[in-house]
């Protein structure tokens, strides 16, 4: 193929993955949430909870920790002065992806996904999973996830679960992460048809 073709290609690949996020002004994800919270129960005291595998990696899971926190205090909650004695506990999981994007993944290529890379990034703990990929080059699109879920601290009870998703052609996900925490708790205490669309704005939070 002619080198100005492919150059095309590959700029039409990263215009269409800028779908996920909007110039970065804006973040679209894909959310799901499953709730038994009661109906008559507030939004009281948190603490995390780390995950054995996620306690050997102490400087990853705090910065899950500190993406997730504004959202979880911007749903009611409070930091639990003795997380002992928290009225939940919050376990996080946090996933980056990187994907590759090259001629055979191209819909004039069939859209076959042909030598298509996968393949986990840094950010890459989702429930305690650990794996790292290597690359000769840097992948042109990113899948992001966060997951969350509450429990009763005192039964073990799961209470309410969010997961959401989006895609982006910036490695850095500074301002993502915390977006994507939002979007998953945007709509607690309840659920709501799963996945649905969830607009988070960056100006705004």
């Amino acid at each position: 193929m002619h080198k100005s073709a492919l150059i095309l290609s590959l700029a039409l690949a990263v215009s269409v993955s800028l779908g996920g996020c909007a110039a970065m002004h804006r973040v679209d994800s894909d959310v799901s949430t499953y709730s038994q919270w009661p109906a008559e129960r507030k939004p009281a005291s948190y603490a995390f909870e780390r995950l054995p595998s996620q306690q050997m990696r102490v400087a990853h899971q705090q910065a899950v920790e500190d993406d997730a926190r504004a959202a979880i205090e911007a749903a009611g909650f409070t930091p639990a002065a003795d997380p002992a004695h928290a009225d939940v506990s919050v376990q996080l999981g946090a996933r980056v992806v990187g994907v590759d994007r090259i001629l055979y993944d191209d819909p004039f290529w069939w859209h076959a996904g042909l030598y298509r890379w996968r393949g986990p990034y840094r950010y890459s703990a989702g429930f305690g999973s650990s794996a790292f990929g290597t690359r000769w080059v840097e992948p042109l699109s990113y899948e992001l996830e966060v997951m969350l879920l509450l429990r009763d601290r005192q039964s073990g009870q799961a209470l309410y679960e969010a997961h959401a998703s989006t895609s982006s052609t910036a490695p850095t996900f500074g301002s993502v992460m915390p977006a994507l925490f939002e979007a998953a708790l945007k709509d607690f205490p309840n659920g709501g048809v799963n996945p649905r669309r969830v607009s988070v704005e960056l100006g705004a939070r």
